[in-house]
């Protein structure tokens, strides 16, 4: 099995939860996910690691924050994700 690490940018306490849109211009790109979770106990990061292994179609127990747990943007660690749909994602524009 091969990890992938992600960067994303979480905005937590949006009004519509969404994975997708590429935060910045830096390469390789920082994925924007936005979780109606608000910033308190953890909940937006529980919130942050069900959308992303959804988006994904990864196991959620598969998908582990390595840095950033108290930051907006955060790298997280998945494993074998299809390059196409990260990029896909990447690309979308959610509202």
């Amino acid at each position: 099995m091969v990890l992938v690490r992600l960067t994303v940018r979480v905005y937590p306490a949006a009004k519509r939860a969404g994975v997708g849109g590429r935060y910045g211009s830096s390469e390789p790109p920082i994925l924007i996910v936005r979780v109606t979770a608000p910033a308190v106990d953890g909940r937006a990061n529980q919130a942050m690691l069900r959308s992303v292994s959804a988006a994904l179609r990864v196991p959620r127990q598969s998908v582990r924050i390595v840095s950033g747990t108290n930051s907006r943007t955060k790298v997280l660690e998945l494993p074998d994700v299809d390059p196409q749909a990260l990029a896909a994602l990447t690309a979308a524009k959610v509202e």
